[in-house]
């Protein structure tokens, strides 16, 4: 018989290997930042054909006219170079993804594809390149990749990624500017596209952007996050209030909501996972906005490696205040008039459900912007097997601030024939506002009933 001191000895290292730290890479690896890679970690060059030209610094300040804090377009003068349609899809499929292939099959005589030549907009002040590369060989996986250890350079952990999860938490920790203040709007249209917009007003702030920040208690402290809803008039009032910690394992995120009906402030620990999204009509979960967020424990992810897609990208045209919502709202899909997608190289990440965890998702297929680490398709499959849903990030890069950003999030139902549309601001008084003086005080379940009063 096997001696069972040695098989619990043994069981005893396995469990402090899974809990241990991941290491960094090494300072000559992360070198290549800034010299055979952007300073982001993608490819510098372009591909063979130059289809994909290489990066030289992305837009910079005054790259387009800028009003009211609405970005200009720099490509307005531009034209498709081709239209992908369902007649010509089987031709592309190769640079296409599974979700957009279904969409072509789905919505055949007015889903489009219109392909504009590809530009490496990309761009981050110097002092985030400094940050990532100096987190580059410091910052550690911990909890079974669940968790980030030594991070305090706030951004971009793997700039040279060596696993699936180290994608999702690049992607979940970009950079997104200072606190800001923005107006957006969510539109869930009928089949036939008949809508009634969801305003929203959404307050984000960093620990590291606020005078009053207590390192002591906000070291696992992302990002602070509230969102009001401001229309239409029967659901306005409802405020929502999340931390989103960097180890949700250890401190899971932390959520509230103001009822302005019952006038209470309640934990909301639904505002995670397969939850219910925010006045979404049941087409999301929680974790579909940012195309994913939250914590990774629920997957098992396994990088696939790169390809070139053709994915949404300098998406300009969808947030022009010159367009209002019922422009870009179509039935069944966006208006692809104001969509525009480029050949760029992104990252391949395949998540699979754990044993015996749950999620409406079983499998979620991401592919991740090489030069911004920002999701731009993702294939959400049922428990069956079946590709249910298919989530478009339309980036586009704010050169005033230097962050990459969605001018809208679209997640398309593929089962039911509707789809959910995030982000909009094309109706909003103004752009998003940065350089917001918020402390902790404005982000406490007490300020919430402040918020929600009508």
């Amino acid at each position: 018989m096997k001696n069972p001191l040695i098989l619990g000895s043994g069981a005893l290292a396995l469990s402090l290997l899974a809990s241990a730290a991941v290491a960094a890479i090494s300072p000559q690896e992360a070198d290549k930042l800034g010299s055979s890679l952007t300073p982001m970690g993608a490819q510098k060059e372009g591909n063979a054909d130059g289809s994909i030209p290489a990066w030289t610094g992305g837009l910079k300040p005054g790259a387009a006219t800028v009003q009211n804090g609405f970005l200009g377009d720099p490509y307005a003068s531009e034209k498709p170079l081709f239209v992908i349609t369902a007649a010509n899809a089987e031709q592309y499929k190769e640079k296409l993804t599974p979700g957009q292939l279904a969409l072509f099959k789905r919505y055949p005589d007015s889903y489009r594809i219109p392909v504009y030549p590809s530009h490496r907009s990309a761009a981050a002040p110097q002092a985030v390149y400094d940050s990532i590369k100096k987190g580059a060989t410091q910052v550690q996986l911990i909890n079974d990749g669940n968790g980030l250890s030594n991070f305090d350079t706030h951004y971009t952990p793997f700039p040279i990624p060596k696993s699936g999860v180290e994608l999702v938490w690049n992607h979940e920790t970009r950079y997104r500017g200072s606190n800001f203040l923005r107006y957006t709007a969510q539109v869930v249209p009928q089949v036939n596209g008949d809508f009634t917009p969801v305003g929203f007003k959404e307050s984000v702030g960093f620990p590291q952007s606020m005078g009053d920040n207590d390192p002591s208690k906000s070291s696992n402290i992302m990002y602070y996050y509230k969102q009001e809803v401001i229309a239409p008039a029967r659901l306005t009032g409802t405020v929502n209030l999340a931390y989103e910690t960097i180890d949700q394992l250890k401190e899971p995120r932390q959520a509230w909501t103001y009822n302005a009906g019952q006038r209470r402030v309640r934990r909301a620990p639904e505002v995670a996972y397969d939850g219910p999204g925010s006045a979404a009509d049941g087409m999301r979960t929680a974790d579909n906005s940012d195309l994913y967020n939250g914590a990774p424990d629920r997957y098992d992810w396994k990088l696939i490696g790169k390809k070139e897609i053709y994915i949404p990208y300098n998406s300009y045209r969808m947030m022009s205040p010159k367009l209002k919502l019922a422009d870009l709202v179509r039935p069944g899909h966006l208006n692809p008039d104001h969509a525009r997608y480029e050949l760029h190289r992104v990252w391949e990440v395949e998540g699979t459900l754990k044993p015996g965890a749950r999620h409406v998702y079983a499998k979620r297929h991401m592919y991740f912007d090489e030069d911004t680490w920002a999701l731009a398709e993702v294939d959400h499959y049922d428990s069956r097997g079946q590709l249910w849903r298919v989530a478009e990030g339309h980036q586009a890069t704010d050169y005033q601030q230097g962050i990459s950003l969605y001018a809208a999030q679209a997640l398309y139902d593929l089962i039911a024939g509707r789809y959910l549309v995030m982000n909009l601001i094309n109706e909003a008084k103004q752009g998003t506002q940065y350089d917001q003086k918020y402390t902790s005080n404005d982000f406490t379940p007490a300020a919430l009933r402040n918020s929600g009063i009508r």
